[in-house]
């Protein structure tokens, strides 16, 4: 069983100097001023004077406008198959001091461009491709406050393609696949995860571009986000709605329903339980890492407050997510499952993910008639693997 969601963290003292990123910064700005002369396409950039420090950057109307007009913002954000917009998206969305209200703007544009339609209605490839981008242009970025829910939102929305990412792909062949592309084969498996909706494109977070060099680092960017306490809870409910969502469509034995053995000796080592116990691991070890970045952002002071913010994530927070009683056979969109309603409000000490899982697991289990054998199994793999997303040095 592999070791999900390992990814380095360096250090805030780690990261390059200020004269690195306004070199890094400029020549960007060139190569992004060329593309757009070349696509004959304007996107304006104000300087704004804030007083004694430095000036922040006016967020222009024809940015703000593309919130309310979904399929602009698709457009704008979309990189395209070749990856050749990635710039023209990364100087679109990543601003370091927005003026005024132009970082929750900015997380307005993000939502319009990468989040389902509807309720029900599954990504489309050019929205993968732009919350693909979303996540590269914002690598080791200073997320603006204002700006991060919405991010989060766009990610809870991605909950099953986010879970899946584990460590840099030479298999990607770009920014997002089909739905054709993520079916699962004759024995039941894809690489995209289990329980997937029909006719939904997913985005590809593991792709690493070599031509324009963008890699996309989702927990990276959880870990900025998680400093926010709205951001936290959406981030949290999402990752405990997923959690219902996959322990009630498995089998009363805690198995993949979906799952077909092969005839290759190899296929011997791959049981029913085999993917269930590695996806039940990620998701465990996700709520672990978001309760070790609250932690190292109390430590830093980026979190002044702990105690005020855990009440701010408890306002914000939808409520628990309890599993159903009987095996679920429907197969929603991966938007529809962070918006599952909640099964009531939340008992217990909030920041206690443990407590939270194990709680749901356990009830589940009671009402399927699980084996206690089984039960115990899945119970330490959730355990461990929480606890190893809060110690774990990343």
């Amino acid at each position: 069983m592999r070791d999900g969601g390992q990814d380095e963290q360096v250090d805030a003292d780690a990261r390059p100097g200020r004269l690195a990123l306004l070199r890094r910064h400029w020549l960007l700005s060139s190569a992004v001023a060329l593309v757009l002369l070349a696509t004959a396409t304007a996107v304006p950039l104000a300087l704004a004077d804030s007083g004694d420090g430095p000036p922040c950057r006016e967020v222009p109307a024809s940015t703000r406008a593309l919130a309310k007009d979904p399929a602009a913002a698709t457009r704008a954000l979309d990189p395209g198959d070749d990856m050749s917009r990635f710039p023209a998206v990364r100087e679109l969305v990543r601003h370091e001091r927005p003026c005024g209200d132009g970082a929750e703007a900015l997380g307005a544009v993000v939502e319009a461009a990468t989040r389902a339609a509807r309720p029900g209605a599954p990504h489309t490839v050019a929205q993968a491709r732009a919350a693909y981008a979303v996540v590269a242009a914002l690598d080791w970025a200073d997320v603006p406050d204002g700006m991060a829910p919405g991010v989060a939102r766009m990610l809870a929305d991605y909950v099953v393609d986010e879970a899946r990412y584990l460590s840099p792909s030479d298999d990607g062949t770009g920014p997002a696949v089909t739905a054709e592309q993520a079916a699962p084969d004759e024995h039941g498996w894809t690489a995209y995860g289990r329980f997937l909706a029909p006719g939904e494109a997913h985005a590809d977070f593991e792709y690493r571009d070599p031509l324009s060099d963008a890699a996309a680092h989702p927990d990276r960017l959880v870990g900025e986000l998680a400093r926010d306490p709205e951001a936290f809870a959406i981030l949290y409910d999402a990752e405990r709605a997923y959690f219902a969502h996959y322990l009630e469509r498995l089998t009363d034995r805690g198995g993949d329903p979906d799952f077909r053995p092969g005839k290759e000796p190899r296929d011997a080592y791959t049981t029913a339980t085999t993917w269930p116990d590695n996806d039940l691991e990620d998701i465990a070890e996700r709520i672990g890492a978001l309760m070790r970045h609250r932690a190292v952002h109390t430590r830093s002071g980026e979190i002044p407050d702990v105690t005020a913010f855990d009440k701010a994530v408890a306002r914000h927070t939808r409520g628990a997510y309890r599993a159903a009683a009987r095996q679920v056979t429907s197969r929603p969109p991966m938007g529809d499952i962070a918006g599952r309603p909640v099964s009531g409000p939340m008992r217990g000490e909030l920041t206690d993910g443990r407590h939270q899982l194990l709680t749901v697991l356990d009830a589940w289990a009671g009402a399927r008639n699980v084996s206690e054998a089984r039960a115990s199994a899945m119970r330490r793999i959730v355990d461990t693997a929480y606890v190893r997303g809060i110690w774990l040095a990343v």
